[in-house]
């Protein structure tokens, strides 16, 4: 079901069948302080991205620490303890965030992102959830000029344990734990009218990028 304006978004969940989960249990080295908690138009912009969403799906989930974001009124779950091996401490990478996103999960579809995506719109997020939904395979991420966008992808419930496996086995990088599943890969070409200045999927890493997205956002 297609979500024709953004006043229907904000009356109607479009999309019941799909729950969303924002990372934040990253250590933000370069950044130097939680990339969620940062300022932006007003409020952290963990929240912004979650009120962004909410209309979207049947739910929102923070994947985190309860401690620093239960405060924030968001529903949030601690990263769970997959992957680690006996006697060594548990490796911290956005995988296992993925994998207790998908182990939580009642829903069939799972819309996964990052805590740190500024520039993400309705119109964006709503034309890839249809795309998800009407696709019959495991995944469906985007691809652009940097490479796959696994922090910005849409999983069907079922990857769970494969995920997890993977996590056992060792594997650390996303993309090489995702290698086995059937993927649709979703091109710039795709989506330009929704994104025509190619922002969409930028995140902010450093103390400029977020600098350049709170000059964006006082003109746009």
């Amino acid at each position: 079901m297609a979500c024709a304006t953004l006043e229907f978004v904000r009356v109607v969940k479009c999309h019941s069948q799909v729950a969303a989960f924002i990372l934040a249990g990253g250590i933000s080295s370069r950044m130097g302080r939680e990339k969620g908690l940062l300022e932006f138009g007003g409020e952290p912009l963990i929240v912004r991205t979650s009120r962004l969403v909410d209309p979207l799906v049947s739910e929102v989930t923070i994947v985190g620490s309860p401690e620093r974001y239960a405060g924030l009124g968001l529903r949030v779950i601690a990263d769970q303890d997959l992957g680690g091996q006996e006697g060594k401490e548990v490796v911290r990478t956005p995988l296992i965030g993925i994998a207790t996103a998908l182990k939580t999960t009642k829903a069939s579809w799972n819309l996964i992102l990052a805590c740190d995506l500024p520039y993400l719109t309705s119109e964006w997020l709503n034309w890839m959830l249809e795309r998800a939904i009407d696709s019959g395979a495991h995944i469906v991420m985007p691809c652009t000029s940097g490479g796959l966008e696994p922090l910005v992808a849409v999983y069907r419930r079922e990857c769970a344990a494969p995920i997890i496996a993977a996590l056992n086995r060792g594997v650390r990088k996303v993309t090489e734990a995702l290698a086995e599943f059937q993927m649709e890969y979703l091109s710039e070409a795709e989506w330009s009218k929704y994104d025509p200045q190619g922002r969409v999927l930028r995140n902010m890493n450093a103390q400029s990028d977020y600098e350049e997205a709170r000059k964006w956002l006082e003109t746009a």
